[in-house]
């Protein structure tokens, strides 16, 4: 189910709990719809995004061509990852500006070049991936809101 866009400071600066195998029918569900329903201005969630206090964050995997943001593109692929956990990250970094849905303004912030995540996916199995770029980008911004880091 879409939902709105929380833009409330203090729900946004709370660390997230756990997600459980429970949260994957709705938390989980619930963010990958609204992502969908935003592609065309968004390409990353966390839970906190949508008023949930839940460690899950959703990214676009069309992000990286930037077909996920195009005017009549089709629905993006999305990846859901619950519990997501920092395994690696590469020693170079970068400053980059982003933006956020639930925020006004952009902020210039310090990005590793890739990061390796191990994470739950919605069949609630152990997973570990590598992302590069853009997408590594998204997955860091994401990981702070569960972090209740304002970027």
């Amino acid at each position: 189910m879409v939902k709105d866009i929380n833009k409330d400071i203090e729900i946004l600066k709370k660390k997230a709990k756990p997600a459980t195998k429970d949260d994957i029918a709705g938390v989980a569900q619930d963010l990958a719809d609204t992502l969908q329903a935003y592609r065309m201005t968004c390409i990353g969630m966390a839970a906190n995004m949508i008023g949930v206090p839940k460690a899950v964050i959703a990214i676009s995997l069309d992000a990286e061509d930037g077909a996920g943001s195009l005017p009549g593109a089709g629905p993006a692929d999305v990846l859901v990852m619950l519990n997501p956990k920092y395994e690696k990250l590469s020693g170079k970094t970068y400053t980059v500006e982003e933006g956020c849905l639930s925020l006004e303004d952009k902020h210039e912030v310090k990005r590793s070049e890739w990061v390796e995540v191990s994470y739950r996916d919605m069949r609630w199995q152990k997973k570990r991936q590598k992302f590069t770029g853009l997408l590594a980008e998204i997955v860091q911004h994401e990981m702070d809101h569960l972090e209740g880091k304002i970027v």
